[in-house]
């Protein structure tokens, strides 16, 4: 019944909704320079999206961050609702880093461009770190927040996968503090390699910022590992090597 549902229901709403709020955004994008109308374009498609695929997030921690501030979210990815699940739930103006096949979708990689967000060129090391070094001048520049998934994709099972550097590259470059982020059940509502989105219930726990003040560059890969065992400690799960 539920599959019924999000094949029936969620599924072209999702889709009607990206293409009316994704023009809608690229229009708002050429007369205001600030973003902060797009930002709120996309956290309404969001919202509508979770309430439309019968979606409830139960969130923990709000409280542990200040919605003007600029942050480095990190956090585990196990499904594609994760991403509107965090920019539902959270106020803060944030771009993320995005794999560039996302920035070739009709309607949605035109409102990512327009809006900001950074894509990632997974397959030259070289503009992989020049991609760093501007995500990180970004945050510094413009105060805004940056939402990260370190694993490079989604964990196909769940299980937390090794984490890549980037954040807490990103996060020391900027001096900006890391939020680290825990999504559970984003899998059950829409797993790995699934069409239909189908309703049920998703936790986010935001948990406490961790300073990035007095560190240097050397520094990213501890602070990376701390991480990494810091999630996988909430998620339930078994220590992994990180690489």
């Amino acid at each position: 019944m539920r599959w019924l549902r999000g094949l029936l229901i969620a599924d072209p709403a999702i889709i009607l909704s990206t293409i009316v709020c994704g023009t809608i955004s690229v229009l708002i994008s050429f007369f205001d320079s600030t973003g902060r109308k797009p930002d709120a374009v996309a956290q309404a498609w969001a919202k509508f999206l979770l309430w439309a695929s019968g979606v409830e997030v139960m969130v923990e921690g709000i409280q542990n961050i200040d919605p003007n501030g600029s942050y480095i979210f990190i956090a585990n990815h196990a499904s594609y609702i994760d991403t509107p699940v965090v920019l539902a739930n959270i106020s803060s103006r944030f771009r993320f880093l995005a794999k560039r096949g996302l920035f070739q979708i009709p309607f949605l990689g035109t409102h990512l461009s327009r809006a900001g967000h950074i894509p990632v060129p997974r397959e030259d090391p070289r503009a992989a770190v020049r991609t760093l070094q501007l995500a990180a001048e970004t945050v510094q520049q413009k105060k805004i927040s940056l939402l990260i998934f370190p694993e490079g994709g989604r964990s196909h099972d769940g299980v937390l996968t090794a984490f890549k550097e980037g954040g807490a590259y990103i996060a020391i470059r900027a001096g900006a503090p890391i939020v680290p982020l825990v999504l559970i059940g984003g899998t059950h509502v829409l797993p790995y390699g699934a069409g239909v989105v189908q309703s049920g219930k998703i936790s986010l726990r935001i948990l406490p910022p961790i300073a990035t003040t007095g560190l240097t560059l050397k520094d990213r890969g501890r602070l990376t590992e701390q991480i990494h065992d810091l999630l996988q400690s909430e998620l339930g799960q078994k220590n992994l090597p990180v690489h």
